[in-house]
């Protein structure tokens, strides 16, 4: 398939499927909506039938941009987590995690402390976290999008932090020069990511409900975690093992780490003598999961059947049972894949944003806020940080010389931005995850979310503006930090005048 230019059209379809998503709550039918849009537009761009051309085109478009490892994980994932809880495991985990917590802040501050130790990869976050998190926190009457939002502030951002993570590999390989060097340079100017982790802490802390949450967690405290909407629920018809031990779910999620890890530098080629850093920076992180989740499905069987905490029969029968909770979230992220690669490749809504931007002639000095915003609007129209990382580190490494302070801002402002537009937007592969391992209506996560995210965003923009001019982190940070206890002193205030 040969690209086309289509100017602003390009933007159009993602806002078709972000418009009808956010009026029908119905995320499958906007998303195929979307991406019919953008094929018609792909189809007449390119002079081809516009009747057989949008069909042939979408086809081409899903077999082209599914990544089959992502897939092929996420199947082994949902059969992994459905076969630990039959094994009792996450019951025992659950009894003795209430027998320790007492409070929601408690299960809260466990979620979040377990969403930053899993590191290595954002959909393997999203749904060890929820899978092992979820009864607790339902236990402690904590809403369902409150779970979610934790979840997905614990994904990306910490992703994109963490020198030995999927993320770290894949902006190195977008940068020239030594780009893991560069990456970690970028680390303490990534604002959106230190901001979020630290409005996390505060929202659990302080009990900051605000927006539609507030009305998510009041509702939680009558009992109603899902918000109405218990379609979610499937637990329930798994009967699991009274044997389980908490050992049943612990040892799994550390096999699971470290087989996810060692999967990964395996394919970045540690064990054909490349150093630790150039095997993550080169490593296949999708490839790593699969192998990673693979072991630990044979560690699994080796941990139950002769303990008999399952019989075989059993095991076999889980595993289709936890690929079929599954297929509505992988439907989901597939088209969400094909939307992001008509709008980012075939309709080059990089070019339209790139020849945007150099027609704006923009001073150097408000340049990386500018591309936070940029970043921002990019991630959240496509869905994908990844195709963001893409389309815009290459232009900002045409602007900058290498080694350049101004470079390492332009650049964390660009992941930052991206991290953002992907945290809100409805149709991302990480949001649709976290939804997916919090059992969490996916539009009530994207709408309870997004009033945190802008908070954080704001505070962001203003950190980049100081840093374009001063291009000093101290100073960075320590006004990025004033401003969001600045918007959040605010927010409260006008709680309790309009209480």
């Amino acid at each position: 398939m040969d690209a086309v230019y289509v100017g602003w059209l390009s933007i159009l379809p993602p806002m078709i499927a972000i418009i009808l998503a956010l009026i029908t709550k119905e995320v499958l039918f906007s998303l195929i909506a979307g991406v019919l849009s953008g094929t018609l537009i792909y189809s007449i761009a390119s002079g081809m039938n516009p009747i057989v051309g949008p069909v042939s085109t979408v086809f081409d478009v899903m077999i082209q941009k599914t990544d089959m490892n992502i897939i092929i994980f996420c199947f082994l994932l949902g059969g992994l987590v459905y076969l630990i809880n039959a094994s009792g495991g996450a019951q025992a985990y659950g009894k003795w995690a209430k027998k320790k917590m007492k409070s929601s802040k408690q299960s809260l501050f466990s979620t979040f402390i377990l969403g930053v130790v899993i590191f290595v990869d954002d959909y393997f976050n999203c749904l060890t976290v929820g899978s092992v998190m979820r009864e607790i926190t339902d236990e402690f009457k904590v809403s369902r999008a409150m779970l979610a939002y934790i979840i997905d502030s614990t994904a990306a951002p910490v992703c994109i932090i963490a020198p030995i993570s999927s993320w770290a590999a894949a902006v190195s390989g977008y940068t020239s020069g030594d780009g893991f060097q560069l990456f970690l340079n970028t680390i303490p100017f990534n604002l959106y990511a230190l901001l979020t982790i630290v409005m996390v802490c505060y929202v659990i802390g302080s009990e900051f409900h605000f927006g539609k949450m507030k009305k998510h967690e009041l509702a939680a405290q009558n009992g109603d975690v899902c918000f109405g909407d218990d379609s979610y629920q499937t637990n329930e018809e798994i009967s699991y093992n009274q044997k389980g031990k908490v050992l049943d779910l612990i040892l799994p999620v550390i096999v699971l780490i470290m087989s996810c890890i060692i999967g990964m530098i395996y394919t970045g080629g540690f064990f054909d003598g490349k150093d630790l850093i150039t095997a993550f920076s080169q490593c296949d992180a999708s490839r790593g999961l699969v192998y990673g989740t693979f072991v630990t499905l044979i560690f699994v069987f080796i941990l139950y059947i002769p303990r008999k905490i399952i019989s075989y029969n059993e095991f076999v029968e889980c595993i289709p049972e936890g690929f079929k909770a599954m297929v509505p979230s992988i439907l989901i992220l597939v088209l969400a894949w094909s939307l992001g690669d008509l709008v980012s490749n075939q309709l080059q809504a990089g070019a339209f944003v790139y020849n945007t931007l150099q027609s704006a002639s923009i001073s150097t000095a408000i340049l990386p806020a500018c591309l936070f915003i940029v970043g921002a609007g990019l991630s959240f129209s496509t869905g994908t940080s990844w195709g963001t990382f893409g389309i815009l580190i290459p232009m900002a490494t045409s602007l900058f010389p290498e080694g350049s302070t101004m470079l390492v801002i332009s650049i964390a402002s660009i992941l930052a931005g991206a991290v953002c537009g992907d945290h809100i937007s409805p149709i991302s592969d990480t949001t649709i995850m976290a939804s997916t391992g919090a059992k969490c209506n996916h539009l009530y996560h994207v709408t309870t979310q997004i009033p945190y995210a802008l908070v954080v965003a704001s505070a962001c923009f203003i950190g980049y503006l100081v840093a374009g001019f001063t291009q000093n982190v101290l100073l960075t940070l320590f006004v990025a930090f004033v401003s969001l206890s600045i918007i959040i002193f605010v927010i409260r205030l006008y709680q309790k005048k309009s209480s």
